[in-house]
Formats: C-alpha cells, sequence, structure tokens
C-alpha cells in the first residue's frame, strides 16, 4: 500500500496547495463567491462573514495541503483533511445539480471548471483521503520533530499574511481579463467559428395542433397555417466571450432638478478613444473608502492639464451619486455600470484603472494612486 499512500499524498495534497493559494491570492473574489451562495440561500445577513470566511478558508486548505506534502502531523492533518472533504463534496453534488452559480470557484480566477468538474474531482479526492486515513502511519514525514514545529507556524502564518495583502493590496497575481495589458474589447468578442452554433425555429399551427420548421421548410406560402412565435435553439455550445457584460453609461447633471439621470452608453468611445482615460472606480460609494480622496482629485486634475479623459465609475443609485458629490464637491464626471464589473475589474474600493485603446495600461488601489510624477512615466509624458 505505500505507493497508493504516497500518490495520493502527493494528489491531494498538491490539489489543496494549489487550491488554497489561487483563492489566496484573491480572497475578495471567494468572498464574492460565497456571497453568491449566500444570495441563492436568502442567508444575506450573513454577508459580513464572507471575507473572514474566505481568509480562513484559503488559510486552512493552503496548509493542510501543505503538511500533507510534507508529511506534518499525519494523523490530524489527515483526518481534518477528510472532514473537509466530507462536507464539501455532498455540497458540490448540490451545486452540480442545482446550479445555483456557473462555477463553484474552487481554484479561483485562475482555473475554472464546470460544477460537474468540481464535483468529479472531489470524489477522487474523498478517495485519496479515506485512504490516507485509513493508512496515515505511511506517509513519509520530511521533516523532524523540530523542522515541523518551525513550519507549521511558519506555514499559516505566512498564507494568512499573504491573503491579507492581497485583501488590503491589489492582487499579486491578476487571472481576470481586466489585467494590466488586457484589450477589453479584444475580450468582448469570440471568433465565431468557435462560438455557439443556433438554430431558429418557426412555431405554426394547423388545426389545433403546432409544428416547429426551420428556415429551411418553414410555410411561409402555406396560408393554411398559421405563424405563431419563434424560438432559438442551441445545436452546439460554443467559447463565451471573457467579457460579456461591460457597458457604461454616462450620469448627466440636470440643473433644473439638482439630480442626476442616465445619459448615453459611452462604452465604444471609452474603448475605442486613443486618449488616455483614467477611471477612478468606485463599485459603491456608500462603502467607499475616502481615505485617499484627496489623491483621485489630484489625478482628476492631472487629467484635465494633459488632455486625458477621468471618469468616476459606480454602481450606486443616482440619488446616492447626488448626496455623495454635494457632501464631497469633486466635480468628477459619473459613470454608472454593473456591480459585478466594477467588482471584478478592480479588487479595490475605491481603485484607479488607465486605458488607452480599451487596453488596460495600469491599476491601483487607493492607497498607491500614483503621483505626478508616476503618472507621467505611466504616459510617457
Amino acid at each position: 500500500m505505500k505507493y497508493p499512500v504516497e500518490i495520493s499524498r502527493i494528489i491531494v495534497g498538491a490539489t489543496f496547495l494549489f487550491s488554497g493559494f489561487v483563492k489566496a491570492v484573491d480572497p475578495l473574489g471567494l468572498s464574492y463567491k460565497m456571497e453568491d451562495y449566500l444570495t441563492e440561500l436568502n442567508l444575506t445577513t450573513l454577508f459580513p462573514l464572507a471575507l473572514p470566511a474566505a481568509v480562513l478558508m484559503v488559510t486552512v486548505e493552503f496548509s493542510l495541503g501543505l503538511f500533507l506534502l510534507l508529511g506534518l502531523f499525519r494523523k490530524w492533518t489527515v483526518r481534518l483533511t477528510l472532514l473537509l472533504m466530507i462536507f464539501f463534496t455532498p455540497l458540490t453534488l448540490w451545486i452540480a445539480i442545482a446550479n445555483p452559480v456557473k462555477d463553484c470557484g474552487c481554484f479561483g480566477d485562475a482555473f475554472i471548471i464546470s460544477n460537474w468538474q468540481t464535483f468529479y474531482k472531489n470524489l477522487v479526492l474523498l478517495a485519496g483521503t479515506i485512504l490516507l486515513t485509513a493508512k496515515w502511519k505511511q506517509i513519509t514525514p520530511l521533516l523532524r520533530r523540530k523542522g515541523k514545529l518551525i513550519a507549521a507556524p511558519l506555514t499559516i502564518l505566512s498564507c494568512l499574511l499573504f491573503s491579507l495583502h492581497n485583501i488590503y493590496r491589489l492582487p499579486v497575481l491578476d487571472f481576470r481579463p481586466y489585467k494590466i495589458g488586457a484589450s477589453i474589447p479584444r475580450q468582448m468578442t469570440v471568433d465565431p467559428a468557435k462560438a455557439d452554433v443556433l438554430e431558429t425555429l418557426f412555431i405554426y399551427s394547423k388545426g389545433g395542433e403546432e409544428k416547429e420548421f426551420t428556415e429551411e421548410n418553414y410555410p411561409w406560402n402555406d396560408s393554411t397555417w398559421t405563424f405563431v412565435r419563434m424560438k432559438t435553439k442551441l445545436v452546439k455550445k460554443g467559447e463565451k466571450p471573457a467579457i460579456e457584460d461591460f457597458t457604461v453609461e454616462t450620469l448627466r447633471y440636470d440643473e433644473a432638478s439638482a439630480s442626476r439621470y442616465a445619459g448615453e452608453d459611452i462604452t465604444g468611445n471609452l474603448l475605442s478613444s486613443p486618449t488616455p482615460t483614467f477611471l477612478m472606480i468606485a463599485c459603491l460609494l456608500e462603502k467607499t473608502n475616502l481615505r485617499h480622496l484627496e489623491r483621485f482629485r489630484e489625478v482628476h486634475r492631472y487629467a484635465a492639464e494633459k488632455g486625458c479623459l477621468f471618469y468616476l465609475l459606480t454602481a450606486s443609485s443616482a440619488v446616492t451619486v447626488d448626496k455623495w458629490e454635494q457632501k464631497h464637491q469633486t466635480g468628477f464626471q459619473f459613470c454608472h455600470a454593473d456591480e459585478r464589473v466594477l467588482k471584478t475589474m478592480i479588487r479595490a474600493n475605491p481603485g484607479l484603472m488607465l486605458l488607452k485603446e480599451g487596453t488596460v495600461t495600469g491599476k491601483w488601489d487607493d492607497s498607491n494612486v500614483p503621483d505626478r510624477t508616476r503618472l507621467d512615466k505611466s504616459l510617457n509624458f
């Protein structure tokens, strides 16, 4: 049984280690995924617990993975791993059947698999963990006692600090479609040859019975048939664009009513403009950290002087925007975008993104907004 045990140890340990690491890179993303599940379960009151739970989860997952690979605390490591698998395997079965979200997020944004693939993956891990639990004494420890006492707390502390760093600063690795160097418009399309194959069906009725026809044989010149409706059928599933719902609308200010209203869609202009464009992204203004607001004011002044564009993108309502602007008097041009899109664009509230012809050339969290010297370098001024 030695070889099956060691193979299981490597497979389970490496999977836990990788899964914990890629989620530790982006704990906020994991917390958003947890909020999706809580929404489906009508447990939105638990939202404040999502981020602490995310940090705890990635720390436990990463630590158990490394402990398995190093053979640390073999008995209790495999038992804790088994408890996790007993919990997550039925959970992922429910997710695969009910499909509350399109992917479970088990590998963050680094490696996306379907809900059924996640369940099958967990079945393999569960089988390996059961074997490890039964034969834990055959796991070869790679460190002596003194080394274990150093490696264990160092592993836990390192993962915890790494996770916190990626919360209070932007993630050190960005797996999302809005990473620096990415072209947003290019990711909003897909090769037609690789897209979904759809078929248009025409429903006609005759003598009280309905029948489906295709574009090739529908009875357009037969008056005995009466057209009922048209529908689209998916023939073959293809690739989806990495970015599907990026839309930006201006919020215009009406002096007569002293309020804002939805203006025009500027998505196309925003993504095609050769003029450097600064996007201050404040997902929810009512929850925005205002400690570094003056830095964004300075970027706004800089953009005006250099002939650049500056927009504040938010998902907050026009009423909230009005109240916020009345209080802070920034003079920013406000725009509206989807909350999920803004959270995906940058893991900071607020954050700053620099675009040129739709390509992301810079991203900063609020505590790291560049000064004029750094902006000159970013724009080659």
